[in-house]
């Protein structure tokens, strides 16, 4: 089962969500009304408005940043850290069990 974990950084609160291989950690959050995840630009990777923080043991475990995604969290709301990806370019793997936490404001 393919499983991401949401946590809210203002409220501590954690949303479980069941996922869907080949889908971005965006696109479940939104269909899933996970708030915190703005996505202004559809995952298009034109906007920073589906910043995460990715549990730091599991950062290994995703594909590289491209050098697009780079650039586009130095334009994030809150500062970006290093364990900082956009979800949009997040995509879920079978049996991926991933936690994120959203930052305080996307905008």
């Amino acid at each position: 089962m393919t499983t991401v974990h949401y946590t809210e950084a203002s409220t501590g609160e954690t949303r479980t969500i069941t996922g869907n291989p080949g889908d971005s950690v965006m696109e479940t959050a939104v269909r899933n009304g996970v708030p915190g995840i703005v996505a202004e630009c559809g995952g298009s990777l034109s906007c920073a408005t589906c910043h995460v923080y990715v549990r730091e043991d599991q950062l290994d475990e995703l594909s590289e940043m491209s050098e697009m995604e780079d650039e586009m969290l130095y334009g994030t709301a809150e500062d970006r850290e290093d364990n900082s990806r956009l979800s949009c370019q997040i995509k879920l793997t079978e049996d991926m069990d991933l936690h994120v936490t959203t930052p305080e404001t996307q905008i």
